[in-house]
């Protein structure tokens, strides 16, 4: 059974709890550098992650529910993130942030109207392989509550400098 009204909630308050956090920083803390792997990542670039992972799994859920197909066999999780990511370079913080809350509350509508049975369909998601849609919308704010952690670890230790 999904509990619809639990994830709405959570996906609410995890929403405002972002817009909240993201509105408040500083020029310098935008610019915090978080990641640095195969490219770096400042907190803008969370931002725009959170935005573009999102906008991409509402695709992702309607081609489960309308198809019966999932992400691609072989996706590149890192080379999409980080596609998304440069293509969204050039929008400003303030911008990036209501593009958050609008895809958020795209995201949060669609939960209200779709289907309990529509929820329990299995598709292929690109990191969590076969799952529920139900599990893949969870996954929307147990993926951005790790990424906050690593953000808060970074703002900690700007803080010490």
């Amino acid at each position: 059974m999904v509990d619809r009204g639990k994830i709405i909630e959570k996906l609410t308050f995890e929403g405002n709890k972002i817009s909240e956090l993201f509105s408040s920083f500083s020029k310098n803390e935008w610019e915090i550098l978080l990641y640095f792997d195969e490219m770096e990542w400042q907190v803008k670039d969370l931002l725009a992650h959170f935005i573009s992972s999102e906008r991409s799994f509402l695709l992702l859920f309607e081609n489960i529910r309308l198809h019966d197909q999932g992400a691609p066999e072989h996706f590149s999780i890192i080379e999409f993130n980080n596609l998304q990511v440069t293509q969204m370079k050039e929008i400003q913080v303030k911008e990036l942030v209501e593009l958050f809350r609008k895809t958020r509350d795209k995201t949060v509508n669609w939960v209200k109207v779709v289907n309990d049975s529509d929820l329990e369909k299995v598709g292929r998601h690109p990191a969590m392989g076969e799952a529920k849609i139900v599990d893949m919308v969870k996954m929307i704010y147990l993926h951005n509550q790790m990424h906050l952690r690593d953000l808060a670890l970074a703002l900690k230790n700007q803080k010490k400098f």
